[in-house]
């Protein structure tokens, strides 16, 4: 699940990755453009409502490709993103 919400200041949105706390087991972090590709830089950490999260600040309308790189560098998406970039899950930032 993804949430945008304001940013700290008016010009930017912070974008919220959420998965469920074992789903998958194990470090998960989320990968994108907004970070270079580069794992461990967003690593989903976890909350005391049993999910784990990680949050990028980006422009408004700004297009995220991305996808989760859980432990064992296996790939997933976010099942409730429902559009892609040819591999890659595509959130926009509203």
């Amino acid at each position: 699940m993804i949430k945008t919400s304001r940013g700290r200041r008016p010009e930017v949105r912070r974008v919220t990755f959420v998965l469920p706390l074992d789903a998958p087991p194990g470090p998960v972090s989320v990968v994108g453009d907004f970070n270079d590709w580069q794992p461990g830089r967003h690593e989903l950490r976890k909350r005391s409502n049993g999910t784990r999260s990680a949050a990028v600040e980006v422009s408004p309308g700004a297009r995220l490709r991305f996808r989760y790189l859980a432990d064992g560098g296996r790939w997933l998406d976010d099942p409730e993103v429902p559009a892609r970039d040819g591999r890659d899950c595509l959130y926009i930032a509203d």
